[in-house]
């Protein structure tokens, strides 16, 4: 088990044996103290700002949408009203009944030409064609209609559906959503018929508007982190910030407003916002959006933003920091104080388990210093106490062993005489074996008990004399050889004598 792993695993036997020190004890308890209301508190700060965020979001949302809403409307009936202003001025000019007269055609071409240099914001291309789909017409720059196959195609249709006002009870054709090049710019075609005064078909006359002032005014919207962007009932794209992503006519229904804007009838104008959550790169992010219908287009203006920009935008971030700043002021201070309160409380303690563990080596002598708190300090008064009681006892156990002991030894060096002067020619005898026995032991590096054992040894080495019989013992001549065994029989009687009792 690496270091680290068996360092947690030795923590957590001893937490779960209770076995904790005491600077971790305040230490944890400070920091319960000081950062976990601080942290709840946080916490309900955070959610009533989040719930604040989410409504203030709501607001500008709301709000962004139904101005964009009216200002789109607005730019869409100026436009088609411009129209049929152009409209107008061909039937007081007697052009409308026959546009496509050769005769005809550079009047046309010319009044076509000053429409759009006047309007060079909004009409890329205008075109009048007679019954027969031939006509004239005028661009901004180089634009060429038939170049791009989605224009001419919307033109088409665009001449059908004026040329079957009357049956389908139309006033104007407007295209789904283009794309033009270059850069995707947004788009779409709206045609008016052309009547003579008869109220019959004699033409068309249509125009490709640019939404490039819608396109920068989504753009203007579309800051910190919200998107805004225009789709048509069907789910396309109309007019996206990004246009390099979201190219005009491309299918949103994926997104959970278009999806919503899809379900609704065609006619009703609607505002509403709700949460959601959309993927991004991967990821689900929690957002809120906005649409906005408007009938007049069948279009619907967005705007939605994550909640995580909108805490960045709002200063939700900075207060997270800041909380976080104070939060970690806080535990540090707690740490700081907690470490000097435990160090307060646990040297003493330490300081008497130490005296404790010098004790029961025999150091009686060693004594704890009294300081802490109150009862840290009785504590070590008492046990300084307790250490001396103990001190004293065991110097009187001494005193009394070492008496015990000189008795001890003063009762066998009697002994040894009384046996020596049971004969006279061995007088002091086991005095000197005693002494000369000692010196050499201390030579030897015996130990204090190992040289009283050898002491009491040399003095009763010859007490089995005691159980010799005096004529044997004090006999002036020669041995029998009877006497002498029974002379030889005082060392085995000397060690009976001397073996411990089991």
């Amino acid at each position: 088990m690496p270091p680290t792993a068996q360092s947690l695993w030795t923590l957590w036997k001893r937490l779960r044996a209770g076995h904790v020190r005491i600077l971790w004890l305040v230490l944890g308890a400070l920091l319960m103290v000081s950062v976990l209301p601080l942290g709840l508190y946080h916490r309900l700060v955070l959610q009533l700002s989040q719930d604040k965020l989410v409504d203030t979001e709501r607001v500008q949302q709301t709000d962004l949408v139904r101005s964009l809403a009216q200002e789109i409307q607005h730019f869409e009936s100026n436009l088609t009203e411009q129209l049929l202003s152009e409209r107008q001025i061909l039937d007081l000019t007697g052009l409308i009944e026959n546009v496509e007269d050769p005769a005809a055609e550079p009047k046309v071409t010319h009044l076509l030409e000053n429409f759009v240099e006047s309007n060079p914001n909004t009409f890329i291309y205008l075109t009048a064609v007679g019954k027969s789909g031939r006509g004239t017409g005028a661009s901004q720059g180089n634009f060429r209609a038939e170049q791009d196959p989605f224009v001419a195609k919307a033109l088409q249709r665009a001449f059908v559906t004026c040329l079957q006002s009357q049956q389908l009870q139309v006033a104007k054709f407007r295209s789904d959503p283009l794309a033009l090049a270059p850069g995707n710019r947004p788009a779409f075609v709206v045609a008016v018929p052309l009547k003579d005064m008869s109220d019959n078909f004699t033409g068309m006359l249509a125009a490709v508007v640019s939404l490039d002032a819608i396109l920068r005014r989504l753009q203007d919207a579309s800051v910190r982190g919200r998107s805004v962007f225009i789709v048509d009932h069907n789910g396309r794209i109309v007019a996206h910030h990004d246009s390099k992503n979201f190219v005009p006519g491309a299918d949103a229904r994926d997104n959970a407003l278009v999806a919503q804007v899809r379900a609704l009838p065609q006619d009703l104008r609607n505002t509403e916002t709700k949460r959601f959550r959309e993927t991004v790169k991967k990821r689900s992010v929690e957002m809120i959006g906005t649409y906005s219908t408007f009938p007049e287009l069948n279009w619907a203006v967005i705007a939605q933003r994550s909640l995580d920009a909108a805490e960045s935008d709002t200063g939700v971030d900075e207060l997270n920091r800041q909380a976080l700043v104070f939060a970690s002021i806080v535990v540090l201070a707690a740490i700081v104080v907690g470490y000097f309160f435990a160090v307060g409380i646990s040297g003493p303690i330490r300081g008497l388990a130490a005296s404790t563990r010098a004790i029961s080596r025999g150091e009686f002598h060693q004594r704890s210093v009294a300081r802490g708190a109150l009862e840290i300090s009785e504590l070590a008064e008492n046990f300084n106490k307790m250490a001396a009681d103990i001190e004293e006892f065991i110097e009187k156990l001494k005193e009394a062993a070492e008496e015990n002991r000189e008795l001890f030894i003063g009762s066998i060096r009697m002994l040894a005489a009384a046996i020596d002067e049971k004969d006279p020619y061995t007088r002091g005898h086991s005095g000197r074996v005693a002494k000369y026995s000692t010196v050499i032991a201390q030579e030897m590096g015996m130990s204090a008990e190992e040289l009283d054992q050898l002491k009491i040894s040399a003095l009763l080495h010859d007490v089995g004399k005691i159980g010799v019989d005096d004529r044997v013992l004090k006999k002036p001549g020669s041995l029998t050889t009877e006497e002498f065994e029974l002379m030889k029989q005082h060392t085995v009687k000397g060690a009976n004598i001397m073996r411990p009792v089991s």
